[in-house]
């Protein structure tokens, strides 16, 4: 009889690997994870995306970012960041400006109201990742993230390496 992620995906052959199971069972739980949260961040009006470029740059503070940067930074990849930062400048949470050594780079920055915002968020978004791994315990967290950055350290990973591939 199937169980865990087999049966949850309603699969009847066993999995190829163990590899092949612990990927696909990566990629389920990050999708659940990101869904969970996407619902709680569109509370809000803003996507995972959204409030990931927000986040950064309030961390970059009076300064702001090199659009190329912030991707760096972008938990997930997002391919277009110039759009990225449009949508969130319509809504007057960021502001560009164009460097002013290379007129070539446009620096993203926070204002006030995405400032404003994100501390409206902080608290319920903590609440809201506490909430969806309580169930496992310190001790486990510790375990999980440290398994997670040796899967991550792999060089098949790497951010770089699968971005100079491309």
């Amino acid at each position: 009889m199937a169980h865990g992620l087999q049966a949850e995906l309603k699969q009847k052959a066993p999995f190829r690997s163990r590899e092949q199971e612990a990927y696909l069972s990566l990629l389920r739980t990050a999708d659940a994870l990101a869904a969970s949260v996407e619902a709680k961040l569109k509370e809000f009006g803003l996507t995972g995306t959204q409030y990931n470029a927000l986040r950064i740059l309030r961390g970059a503070g009076a300064e702001g970012l090199p659009c190329s940067e912030i991707g760096e930074r972008m938990i997930t990849r997002d391919p277009d960041i110039t759009r990225l930062l449009n949508r969130l400048q319509k809504r007057g949470l960021v502001t560009r400006a164009r460097a002013k050594t290379d007129r070539r780079v446009i620096h993203g920055k926070i204002t006030a109201a995405g400032l404003k915002l994100l501390r409206e968020m902080d608290q319920p978004v903590e609440r809201h990742s506490r909430e969806m791994l309580k169930h496992v315990g310190k001790e486990k967290l510790g375990q999980l993230i440290e398994l997670l950055e040796l899967v991550r350290s792999g060089k098949v990973y790497r951010r770089r390496d699968a971005q100079s591939a491309e």
